[in-house]
């Protein structure tokens, strides 16, 4: 009998494939159908700080009253944040699978009572994704990194739940972020998360938006990072995110050493069905190989495991081209 069941930052999932946040998940009946479906967890949509500033910023703009600042940005968000929290709690009356909500931020004292309350609403684990881009020519790293520490310790101390930061690939140095985020209380780390993308219509002469979805393409830097951090830095859970499309790039990523992958474009793009089929591979996979359980394979080809580590650095990249004209 083949057991695909993992662990995952404290929780215990029936199988790997998470459903990644996303307006795919924003409505508890779709939700439902996602578990009906085979996902092994949800992450709730998230709820952007950026976002509430903004639709706060707009209705002052329309208010005589500048004294009514602190009112309007309070209204906004009480608001955004009930909502929130009747999704959670609409999901979990819906789902037996666990459920994970997810905040944007970038400041860590605009969401310690919400964290709370998540809590309070039933929230399985809360997942916390965090972007800097960094642009200034004075930027001070460490201001940065000590930033992701602050939001950490203080969601932490705060919440009795598994919590999880979801970290970019733009960070100078991943494997000491992700150290840190450990040694501060992270439960697991998600590799990694993605912005909007701009492009250029050369046409109209505007700024537009790029690809909405990830590609296999993008896969590569998630693979490499999760068998490095895998490798190096053991106790802490990891979800590979970001071109995870088909059953292949799954396996990929749990020989690679994570403990669960996040879907998303695949979803939106194939619809719900994709995670059954992705488990049938898997699993047929799985069989095919000889192995009884995901334990048997994960982490099997990450950083600390394969006889030349340096084939997941950089500097492979022009050993690979040296030999060709």
């Amino acid at each position: 009998m083949i057991d695909i069941k993992t662990q995952y930052a404290g929780l215990t999932l029936r199988n790997p494939i998470i459903v990644g946040s996303s307006g795919l998940t924003n409505k508890a009946e779709r939700n439902r159908d996602f578990e009906k479906a085979g996902a092994g967890a949800i992450v709730l949509k998230s709820l952007f700080e950026e976002q509430i500033e903004m639709q706060s910023e707009a209705l002052m703009q329309d208010s005589d009253y500048p004294e009514a600042a602190d009112y309007i940005r309070g209204y906004v968000k009480a608001n955004q944040v009930n909502d929130y929290l009747e999704l959670i709690k609409k999901s979990k009356e819906l789902c037996t699978i666990p459920i994970i909500a997810s905040i944007n931020c970038y400041k860590a004292d605009a969401w310690i009572d919400f964290a709370r309350q998540i809590e309070l609403a039933g929230a399985d684990a809360l997942e916390l994704n965090v972007f800097f881009m960094e642009t200034e020519l004075t930027e001070d790293f460490e201001s940065i990194r000590d930033t992701y520490v602050s939001i950490i310790r203080k969601v932490k101390e705060t919440v009795s739940i598994p919590v999880i930061m979801k970290i970019g690939k733009n960070y100078s140095n991943i494997p000491s972020l992700v150290n840190l985020l450990k040694v501060n209380g992270a439960d697991g780390v998600v590799l990694f998360n993605r912005f909007y993308q701009p492009d250029i219509d050369i046409n109209n002469m505007q700024i537009v938006s790029g690809n909405v979805f990830s590609n296999h393409s993008d896969l590569s830097d998630t693979i490499r990072w999760t068998a490095i951090v895998s490798g190096k830095i053991p106790g802490i859970s990891i979800a590979s995110s970001t071109g995870v499309h088909d059953w292949e790039d799954v396996v990929k990523c749990l020989l690679a050493g994570a403990s669960a992958v996040q879907m998303c474009s695949a979803v939106y793009t194939h619809g719900a069905e994709i995670i059954s089929q992705v488990l049938t591979c898997v699993e047929e996979w799985m069989h095919q190989a000889h192995y009884q359980s995901l334990s048997q394979f994960q982490g099997k080809l990450n950083y600390a495991n394969i006889p030349n580590p340096a084939m997941y650095e950089r500097s492979q990249f022009m050993k690979y081209f040296s030999n060709r004209d």
